[in-house]
């Protein structure tokens, strides 16, 4: 069995995630060339203008077409700048399951963007889309999004060893001053009883508002 999620729009307190546009290319750009992106990401580097639009136009939409997932930016209510995006893919619908990437824009990080985007998401799946599993994958060097799996209430499943490509810095300056490592992987799974709760605890420490509004 195939299907597709439907475009939506969801908004937080602070936060409205929605489909790309063509407006987000330059702050994309900027966002997918920051060091702590291309570290933990495959994406192209240096990631140019090309790269931007041809994911705006086809890369971000075929995968909810494709029946893949689903694609949104991460923008700021009050100002509509992009702060980031969540990814979900390798759905299977079946089993109603997804696994979850999200990236935090530099300038956006350490106001708990990353959490609050991922928690509206993961409530809109279990709740409007009856899914019953949401997967996490963190490099095991990648402390800041370990800290965001915690905070959702994600439970440590186990360690997938050195099975990531990542890069790190040359000293050299050759492959434009990157090169390839592995890493292991530490899966995180979140279910909708580990929800419970997450949202008022997170609300108590001045992380998130809760606002349940998703609009097609």
């Amino acid at each position: 069995m195939t299907s597709t999620f439907p475009s939506i729009s969801i908004s937080t307190d602070r936060l409205v995630l929605r489909p790309f546009d063509m407006a987000d290319v330059p702050a994309y750009i900027e966002m997918m060339n920051d060091e702590a992106v291309v570290a933990s990401t495959d994406a192209p580097h240096p990631y140019t203008q090309t790269d931007a639009e041809r994911w705006v136009r086809r890369i971000a939409p075929a995968e909810r077409t494709h029946g893949h997932g689903i694609v949104l930016a991460v923008t700021e209510f009050l100002t509509q700048r992009l702060v980031g995006s969540v990814r979900l893919l390798n759905t299977d619908w079946r089993t109603r399951s997804t696994e979850v990437r999200y990236i935090t824009a530099p300038w956006a990080r350490g106001e708990g963007y990353a959490t609050e985007a991922v928690l509206a998401v993961a409530e809109w799946l279990f709740r409007d889309q009856t899914f019953e599993r949401i997967e996490l994958r963190t490099s095991a060097d990648n402390t800041s999004a370990q800290q965001v799996a915690q905070k959702l209430g994600c439970i440590s499943e186990g360690v997938l060893r050195n099975a990531r490509i990542a890069r790190t810095r040359t000293d050299n300056g050759t492959d434009g001053g990157w090169t390839d490592i592995r890493t292991d992987l530490i899966v995180w799974g979140l279910l909708p009883e580990d929800l419970e709760g997450v949202a008022e605890q997170l609300a108590g420490a001045g992380g998130y508002v809760p606002y349940d509004d998703w609009t097609r």
